[in-house]
């Protein structure tokens, strides 16, 4: 969802550095990312303040997993969501890239 003060748009995958309840795993979020580069998958870093994930709530559960999210950007999340099918196809190419990837290790 895209606010005055973010950077992601409805043309790439929105990777996100952390939301309202803190950053995602650091060395996940880096691996997504060159894999981005990698690959020529069009992204965009982001912060989202205002909302939580549902690894943020497993990660307060107390899980001790490496967590991360990533989506395609739309334009106005909750009410008449859109987005370009650029950003979709850019979402899909980052999950098959990250499946046939190797684990992070850290």
């Amino acid at each position: 969802a895209m606010g005055d003060d973010q950077q992601t748009d409805e043309y790439t995958v929105s990777v996100c550095v952390k939301d309202g309840s803190g950053p995602y795993n650091f060395d996940f979020r880096q691996h997504l990312v060159s894999l981005c580069k990698e690959k020529n998958i069009p992204f965009k870093l982001d912060i989202y303040p205002y909302y939580g994930s549902d690894a943020s709530a497993a990660m307060r559960a107390g899980a001790e997993v490496k967590h991360a999210l990533l989506g395609a950007g739309i334009e106005s999340s909750h009410s008449y969501e859109r987005t370009h099918l650029d950003s979709v196809e850019a979402t899909q190419q980052l999950v098959d890239a990250y499946l046939l990837s190797s684990l992070v290790e850290a």
